[in-house]
């Protein structure tokens, strides 16, 4: 029997079936088809903001759409990725994770979503280098004096870091590791914590390089060791912190996710546009000048990278004794 034969001989209910499964659906619109939200868990004026803004126009040539940046701070970067994991899984809100995100399930007796399943993994954006500063009025230059210093005045020294994510985490360390005892504040987002020092109503942090640099070439902040065992090649007349303290080693990153369910064809096309603009020239000499080292990963590089950190995370807040503060 030919089609035009069996349509005819169709009942009014099954070609109505037919005529519906022909016909494209109303809603299918593709990516990206309205603005994109980047969701920066945190407060204005830290790593992860200063990266989402000097990202954005770039991303907004790659996907044709408006991107926008948005703040949402506190609860260790959980209230911000908590709201994406809730989000629609059709591509368009996305998060901006680091570290914490591998370190509060250790951390924190309640985390609000799961770390892996609660999301699609999009992209290993970058590695960070994070360094050890002091307010100038500390009569320090090296990471052997801080230590001589702390030791002299004992719980006097004030650090203050965001709460929960590896700066933190990196202090509790040097505490451990050096003997000294010094009060680590935990503040809710690194911007707040490093206007602070800058001001003088701190006297240390650990924080990347991308925000703490600008500071350190103004001779606002001084710079005294960086959180790897060796030196790096944006900051390269500091010290690294376990050139004295043997074995000290921290490091952090940058990682797009979005909430769980994202089609497989829309993230690959998201992984691409984010890649393309940390690869335009201008972007990454910039981010290299500011100890971020682009990686772009794919997202199942992702996939087999956020299982490994959150193990390696968690044997370091387990091994630092440390708590939410």
């Amino acid at each position: 029997m030919k089609i035009h034969d069996l349509v005819r001989h169709l009942p009014g209910a099954a070609l109505a079936l037919l005529a519906l499964s022909l016909t494209p659906a109303v809603g299918a619109q593709p990516f990206p088809s309205k603005p994109i939200r980047i969701v920066v868990p945190a407060a204005p004026g830290g790593g992860t903001d200063i990266l989402a803004r000097l990202l954005s126009p770039e991303l907004g040539k790659q996907f044709g759409q408006q991107i926008v940046i948005e703040n949402r701070a506190g609860g260790a970067t959980m209230i911000g990725t908590e709201f994406v994991a809730r989000s629609a899984p059709d591509g368009h809100t996305m998060v901006i994770a680091t570290t914490p995100h591998a370190i509060n399930p250790t951390l924190y007796k309640k985390v609000p979503f799961d770390p892996i399943k609660d999301f699609t993994m999009i992209s290993q954006l970058g590695l960070t280098t994070t360094v050890l500063v002091v307010h100038p009025s500390l009569p320090v230059k090296n990471v052997k004096e801080f230590i001589t210093l702390a030791k002299a005045r004992p719980g006097q020294l004030t650090a203050g870091t965001a709460a929960g994510n590896s700066a933190y985490l990196a202090v509790e360390m040097l505490k451990t590791m050096a003997g000294i005892d010094a009060l680590n504040i935990p503040y809710k987002g690194a911007g707040q914590a490093l206007s602070d020092l800058v001001a003088g109503h701190i006297q240390f942090q650990v924080n990347t390089l991308l925000a703490a640099k600008p500071f350190i070439e103004m001779g606002r902040l001084r710079a005294i060791g960086v959180c790897s065992a060796q030196r790096s090649a944006a900051l390269p007349g500091v010290q690294a912190i376990g050139e004295t303290v043997k074995g000290f080693n921290t490091s952090g990153w940058y990682a797009l996710l979005g909430p769980a369910g994202i089609p497989r064809e829309t993230t690959l096309r998201i992984h691409d546009g984010f890649a393309k603009a940390l690869r335009t020239p201008e972007i990454s000499k910039r981010l290299a000048d500011q100890g971020v080292e682009v990686t772009a990963g794919t997202p199942d590089e992702l996939a087999r990278i956020m299982p490994l950190e959150i193990k390696k995370w968690g044997e370091v807040v387990k091994s630092s004794g440390a708590t939410p503060g």
